[in-house]
């Protein structure tokens, strides 16, 4: 049977209020009734029930993850920097997988409301107005790490997907890259956009344009990266921007396959710079995104919405930088 607070009151002869301080570090408490509090916890081996404390306190300290593919190395390595925050605040995380499905989504988020978790956070994906009205409806705050919530009016970390996507799309252009491919992600529709718009725009300054043939977009995967050079190939692109790392490593692969070298025939760039970039060869291409860091300053972000601290930025864009390896000349 469950040992109580009750239990511990009784084999201590104290009362519960007395067993209550001792637990809560509550000062208030002679140094010999402490040690024989902590004596029987021991002893009993009693855990406090921290669901009731937190409806008695209306504070869990638990935070909600919800993550779109939690095998997705891209997420992890999110999960990892919020997990540190979260630790060094002394919250507990509770996290929830959705498969990307907005039913899901909406089921997670309704479940961890019930479970009264403190705050709720959103790990790339897109933010849909389905969800966007249980955040309006919600007690509680909610942040988006990974992807843009601005237009949404939720708080969200960043980097500057458009901006990136100019400034690799100039680079291809300066090594004589003409025909570009954009292979895109289902995941996050805020960044497949914002990448896609700084593609063309700076094509349509070098009086260029993106073949409609040459955009695909599938669901971030190594198999979806192979499925993706499969469709763009006979339009022969020389240059490719692909949302996610995985996704790029299928297209480098495809080509191969199909007898093209990389970089001298196809060149391609990814946009996540998780650890497999430098595990492939030719390494990988990549905008690094400072993925510890969007999850870590989500994680404090949200611990100044739920402890009332002041915010100076609703919506943090972290800087980003490019590694040009062995896919790019």
């Amino acid at each position: 049977m469950t040992v109580t607070i009750y239990d511990v009151a009784r084999e201590a002869n104290v009362s519960m209020a007395t067993v209550s301080r001792v637990v809560n570090g509550n000062q208030n408490v002679k140094p010999a009734t402490r040690n024989k509090v902590n004596e029987v916890i021991q002893r009993l081996n009693y855990r406090p029930n921290a669901v009731a404390r937190g409806l008695a306190s209306k504070r869990t300290t638990t935070v909600g993850v919800i993550i779109p593919d939690i095998s997705n190395i891209y997420y992890s390595e999110l999960a990892r920097g919020i997990e540190d925050i979260a630790t060094m605040y002394k919250y507990h995380t509770i996290i929830s997988n959705s498969d990307d499905d907005p039913k899901k989504e909406g089921e997670i988020f309704n479940n961890l409301l019930s479970k009264q978790v403190d705050g709720i956070i959103f790990l790339g994906g897109t933010i849909t107005e389905e969800i966007q009205e249980q955040i309006k409806k919600a007690s509680i705050p909610v942040v988006v790490s990974g992807t843009n919530g601005k237009e949404a009016d939720v708080a969200s970390v960043n980097i500057d997907f458009v901006k990136a996507s100019e400034e690799v799309t100039e680079r291809l252009l300066d090594s004589g890259a003409k025909k570009f491919a954009y292979i895109g992600g289902g995941y996050s529709k805020v960044a497949q956009e914002e990448v896609a718009k700084g593609l063309k725009n700076t094509l349509q300054k070098h009086g260029l344009s993106v073949d409609e043939h040459l955009v695909y977009v599938g669901n971030e995967t190594y198999q979806d990266g192979l499925r993706a050079f499969e469709v763009i190939k006979d339009h022969q692109p020389d240059a490719v921007l692909s949302i996610s790392d995985e996704q790029a490593i299928g297209v480098v692969h495809g080509a191969l396959d199909n007898g093209l070298s990389v970089p001298e025939d196809i060149q391609v760039v990814s946009f996540n710079n998780t650890r497999l970039v430098e595990m492939v060869r030719p390494q990988l291409s990549s905008v690094i995104q400072p993925l510890y860091d969007i999850g870590a300053v989500g994680m404090r972000l949200l611990t100044k919405y739920m402890n009332k601290e002041e915010i100076t930025e609703q919506n943090v864009t972290l800087p980003h930088t490019i590694r040009y390896r062995g896919t790019t000349k």
